[in-house]
């Protein structure tokens, strides 16, 4: 399924960051995806995925087995470089600043996540404006729907994996649901598209 607008969604080198936001079943998925970015990937990635704070340390070991990209968990002050991915630190939100530097804070949870998805790419959407790509999966809530609204608004791409692949749809269908989607695709389909757009 594609859910296409009428105006122009970018083309190759119009995107500077792709945020990701994942939850519940998000380990496979993300394992499928970031293991078959490219290596020449220009884009910094930038990752919230919800879980347990003892999960933190085989989170980033995991992925930099299977990743052609170097994986590393955001720090304070982290200057943000192409062709990298960060996840977000487990009890903290992740920030980023008009500087492109990033920035973690211990605030109230929002969507019952810290970090939240929806801090993510609302600040994202400040810094990056239009050359940013929002990338919504699966998940149990609807963290991210606000931050997929933010995204659009100011002019980024929206992407939605299919809820009917999802292992858990409401995460995604709660941005179909609120949010003028740009695409809605399967797992497959949003690696071809960041590639193509890289």
């Amino acid at each position: 399924m594609e859910n296409l607008p009428e105006n122009n969604i970018g083309k190759t080198g119009d995107y500077s960051a792709v945020v990701i936001g994942v939850s519940a079943g998000g380990m496979r998925i993300l394992g499928n995806l970031l293991s078959s970015l490219p290596k020449d990937l220009s884009m910094p990635v930038i990752i919230v995925q919800h879980g347990k704070p003892t999960d933190d340390d085989f989170l980033i070991s995991h992925f930099n087995e299977i990743s052609k990209l170097g994986v590393s968990e955001a720090e304070e002050k982290e200057k943000i470089k192409p062709g990298r991915i960060y996840f977000a630190p487990l009890g903290y939100h992740l920030l980023i600043e008009e500087d492109k530097t990033f920035a973690l804070t211990i605030d109230e949870k929002v969507n019952y996540s810290r970090p939240s998805i929806d801090v993510l790419f609302e600040c994202a959407a400040d810094a990056y404006g239009s050359n940013l790509i929002g990338v919504l999966l699966t998940g149990a809530n609807n963290d991210g729907a606000q931050g997929m609204r933010s995204i659009y608004e100011k002019g980024g791409l929206t992407v939605v994996q299919d809820p009917k692949e999802a292992e858990y749809s409401c995460m995604p269908q709660a941005a179909i649901d609120n949010v003028h989607v740009h695409h809605i695709l399967p797992i497959k389909k949003i690696l071809e598209l960041l590639i193509k757009l890289n």
